[in-house]
């Protein structure tokens, strides 16, 4: 599957239904002309060849400057699956084990304290019982939280030390993973599932284990072998013009440029794990094919195919869903139903969700409404993109799934 060539096949061929599959055209070309949605571009693969390549709108609404197949997109979360491999690259080496404790490599995190009672400003904490395994961060389950939930005392600690959104400027993220460990845990370690900054912490474990950047690791070990050319933490002078323009909803639900999103011509100092990477629809469906085909594509072999089977296995206890171990907390992912597994949100049963979809599919998003899946049972890959923040503005992400599987005419 080429890059750069995004021209779909006859989709009767592929088992889809031409008629039906327009009908994802025209639901977001519906939201761009409400005004609701700026652009999208929209991938939809089955056994490896395309069956729907569709785009509209704009990249820069004000500038007029349409969606093209070369478009880049900020893919905030869904660098966590790429920085998940990363990591599960250096298991497989056997330079990391999944309940080794973080502290071994960030001694930061030797001592982590649970919050237990009082105010932001002055916590009740005791400490751990259990240390913070790499499974932990890999699954959700460590006790780390995100300041922008603003739920939780931990919460508003955690926009106080300045992880309202991301990182401040003066940290890396080495400095950024010894920041968190000065802060509560919601939870003892491996009792609660709740979205957090855990692959922030990954990305500076990858740094630690392997002496690299995080962006030159994931270069050479991910993003370079499998050919995604224009995935990257910063976008170069010359290609800033294809950069599509970040959108929030603004007076009665029209989109609202928000003009204080810039894209670093250099990698920022913060190598953000959890968030930082910018991409094309065409560079992620690469990601996914690797992942639905075991860990290898076009002759490239990011992870062994068990290495890929375990990360897709629900590691929630007792193979319990989100809905009932998890905190039910903004996240890009639907909770009942679902489990997690080593890096992404695994659909467990799909009566249970009210989702289409097959059991065993992994999937997460970004929060600029960017999304993807893989169900690796009827052989599809599917990558959104758009700017849109934040992701549950629309509900754009449950509409495509109904949308792509209806047009599924053959198994």
């Amino acid at each position: 599957m080429s890059a750069t060539t995004l021209a779909p096949e006859d989709p009767d061929r592929l088992g889809f239904d031409p008629a039906r599959l327009a009908r994802l055209g025209r639901l977001l070309d519906a939201y761009v002309a409400e005004g609701r949605l700026p652009g999208w571009q929209l991938l939809v693969a089955r056994h490896g060849r395309l069956a729907y390549a569709g785009r509209g709108g704009h990249r820069d609404v004000e500038a007029g400057l349409p969606v093209e197949d070369d478009t880049i997109f900020r893919i905030y979360s869904m660098t966590k699956p790429l920085t998940s491999v990363a990591v599960m690259s250096l298991v497989e080496e056997g330079r990391l084990e999944l309940a080794d404790p973080v502290a071994r490599y960030l001694p930061a995190f030797a001592q982590p304290r649970v919050y237990r009672g009082g105010p932001s400003t002055a916590p009740f904490t005791v400490p751990a019982t259990e240390p913070i395994r790499v499974w932990h961060l890999l699954t959700h389950t460590a006790g780390l939280s995100y300041g922008f939930h603003d739920h939780h005392p931990v919460d508003v600690m955690y926009q106080r030390a300045g992880f309202a959104w991301g990182s401040p400027r003066d940290v890396d993220a080495q400095g950024a993973a010894a920041r968190f460990a000065e802060l509560p845990l919601l939870f003892e370690p491996g009792t609660s599932w709740t979205y957090s900054v855990a692959t922030d912490v990954l990305g500076a474990l990858v740094e630690v284990v392997s002496g690299q950047t995080l962006d030159r690791f994931l270069a050479e070990r991910v993003t370079g072998p499998l050919g995604m050319v224009d995935t990257a933490f910063a976008v170069p002078a010359e290609h800033q013009g294809r950069v599509a323009a970040l959108y929030s909803p603004g007076p009665g639900g029209r989109i609202a440029r928000v003009a204080s999103a810039q894209v670093p011509t250099e990698p920022p100092t913060f190598l953000s794990g959890g968030g930082g990477l910018l991409g094309t629809a065409a560079d992620y469906l690469r990601f996914c094919e690797a992942i639905r085909l075991g860990g290898a594509l076009e002759g490239t072999r990011l992870l062994a195919p068990r290495t890929v089977e375990l990360m897709g296995a629900n590691h929630l206890p007792g193979g319990a869903d989100l809905e009932s171990f998890g905190e039910r907390l903004y996240a890009e992912s639907p909770f009942t139903g679902t489990g997690f597994g080593l890096g992404f949100a695994v659909l467990l049963d799909p009566a249970q969700a009210k989702s289409f979809g097959s059991p065993g599919e992994l999937s997460w998003g970004g929060a600029a409404s960017t999304a993807f899946w893989v169900d690796r049972a009827l052989g599809i890959s599917v990558v959104f993109c758009t700017q849109l923040l934040p992701s549950n503005t629309l509900p754009v992400r449950s509409q495509l799934r109904t949308l792509v599987y209806q047009a599924l005419l053959e198994p």
